[in-house]
């Protein structure tokens, strides 16, 4: 008896919002009628998201990938004899041989859109668990210590060395130690920890349970915003699945270690994506920045010692673990080693999810794999790392996407998510839009956030309002942001003038003055 022919229709948020469901069910329907014997295997996104929803044929050739599909779409497709890799005009060919595919470096994204999330036997026939069997057979100090080597640094924005963070909880002495891991993913443009969550759940849960080993804890968290209910049901149900496989509990894999985790839902407040806040949140507590010191690795979660990574932090782990430390350190430049999902969005034909090598530069994103501006006018700025990133003029596009090329500029690679803009954009409404933002996510703890955000936004208008005090006023908004840059308790405040200041510096004609750049403010 003939094997069923497999169907990949992506289960991802974004597919979803673009009737991916009502795809898949037409396809059912439509093999039925045709007497065809298929089976239809919900992945995660490829990461090409104005392809969605992407459906791919399993052939003897390969993977052939069709798209964007829409329900109107199936029965034309049978007819064109799709499941045998047949002419159609949402033919793509090989998915492996898509340009925006194959130009990739894909380490901690290797499977999301290539398994079922939630298969257990999937994940494993895909290098699932290969990290963890090693580091089930090494002591905790020699895992921090590949950690370590690798140069892993926290890709939730700060950019922190991991195993550096690591091997602190590891020498904290405590009864109790934890896990938590911050998927509150709340920066504008940015969507890696969902799509990773969506998409291969079982390399967060293993990456988490390799630092739970590496540094003594047996409890971990995943902190995740209520706006990502396809990400936590998927985690919920692939924790449980792992639970009853042995791969959590109390003898994880045989090894008679103990280790396990949950999710708690955050309410979407963009404060808890700070660590301490995240960790107030999860105590049941508002979320409010804690002061530091003593530092969440020392004293964190119920006062208790913590390490705090980012969910690509964690996902990136199994492989370093897997292929060994040179092998993810060889990728890379200088001090960023490894690779990073770039997130492509705002004004661009091609907005999607982009692992490269650290090195590259923001032109080969935008024009290599975001194909440009979606509305065919010249893009004019870009803003990298989030709602408190830099906005980023055509003159800096060449510079290396690396952490301290990006610092020597005032900018910040952050969470790796870009906004494009068209020549249509008023960048002084953009720095007030990213003042505005401080001033309403702002916890409210400390006095240069709280206050220096409202006042920024005052200025901001008075700027755009004219009149022949406009000077005056533009030097008032860079002692503000002075302030707020030295004086914040954290990034939030700390970092909201970078938007506002990069713009004042790279379009002072949209804020009605003369190109002016003070020594102080190169942002």
């Amino acid at each position: 008896m003939n094997a069923p022919i497999v169907i990949y229709v992506p289960r991802d948020a974004a597919a979803l919002a673009l009737d991916a469901d009502a795809v898949a069910l037409d396809i059912e329907r439509a093999a039925a009628q045709r007497g065809l014997d298929v089976r239809i295997v919900r992945n995660g996104s490829r990461g090409m998201l104005w392809l969605e929803p992407l459906v791919e044929i399993a052939t003897p050739q390969g993977r052939i990938a069709y798209g964007p599909v829409q329900p109107e779409d199936v029965a034309g497709l049978f007819d064109a004899g799709w499941l045998a890799g047949g002419a159609h005009a949402l033919r793509l060919g090989l998915t492996e041989e898509i340009p925006y595919l194959k130009q990739q470096e894909r380490l901690t994204f290797a499977r999301v859109g290539v398994t079922d999330p939630l298969s257990l036997e999937d994940y494993a026939a895909h290098g699932g668990l290969q990290g963890l069997q090693r580091a089930l057979a090494m002591a905790p100090a020699q895992i921090v210590e590949e950690v370590v080597e690798s140069g892993l640094r926290g890709r939730g924005g700060a950019a922190f060395p991991t195993g550096i963070k690591w091997r602190t909880v590891a020498a904290a002495p405590a009864g109790q130690k934890y896990i938590v891991c911050n998927a509150d993913e709340g920066d504008s443009g940015t969507f890696a920890d969902r799509l990773l969550m969506e998409g291969d759940p079982y390399v967060l849960i293993e990456g988490m349970t390799i630092a739970g080993l590496a540094v003594g804890a047996t409890q971990g968290y995943i902190y995740v915003r209520s706006e990502y209910p396809q990400a936590i049901a998927t985690l919920q149900a692939a924790i449980g699945r792992a639970r009853e496989a042995g791969w959590l509990g109390g003898d994880v894999h045989g090894s008679g270690r103990r280790y396990d985790m949950e999710v708690r839902v955050g309410a979407g407040a963009y404060i808890c994506g700070e660590e301490t806040s995240l960790l107030e949140s999860i105590e049941g507590k508002r979320g409010v920045v804690r002061a530091k010191p003593p530092l969440p690795a020392v004293s964190g979660l119920f006062g208790r010692p913590t390490v705090i990574n980012n969910v690509i932090s964690l996902a990136t782990v199994p492989i370093i673990l897997a292929r060994g430390a040179a092998y993810y350190r060889d990728y890379g430049v200088g001090r960023s080693h490894g690779t990073l999902p770039f997130q492509l969005a705002g004004n661009l034909k091609h907005g999607g999810l982009v692992e490269k090598a650290f090195g590259l530069t923001l032109r080969d994103l935008l024009y290599g794999f975001g194909g440009g501006s979606a509305s065919g006018r010249p893009l004019r700025a870009v803003q990298v790392g989030g709602p408190l990133g830099a906005y980023l003029p055509e003159s800096q596009w060449d510079v290396p996407l690396d952490y301290e090329a990006y610092a020597q500029i005032s900018a910040m690679i952050g969470h790796g998510g870009l906004v494009a803009f068209d020549d249509t954009v008023d960048m002084a409404r953009m720095a007030r839009y990213a003042m505005a933002f401080c001033a309403i996510e702002s916890c409210g703890k400390c006095t240069p956030c709280r206050i220096g955000s409202t006042r920024g936004v005052e200025t901001l208008d008075r700027i755009a309002a004219g009149g022949p005090g406009r000077e005056q006023q533009v030097h008032l908004l860079r002692d503000l942001c002075d302030t707020m840059l030295a004086g914040s308790l954290c990034a939030l405040g700390g970092m909201a003038p970078y938007p506002v200041l990069s713009a004042l510096n790279h379009f002072p004609q949209d804020f009605g003055i003369e190109s002016s750049q003070p020594a102080a403010h190169t942002a």
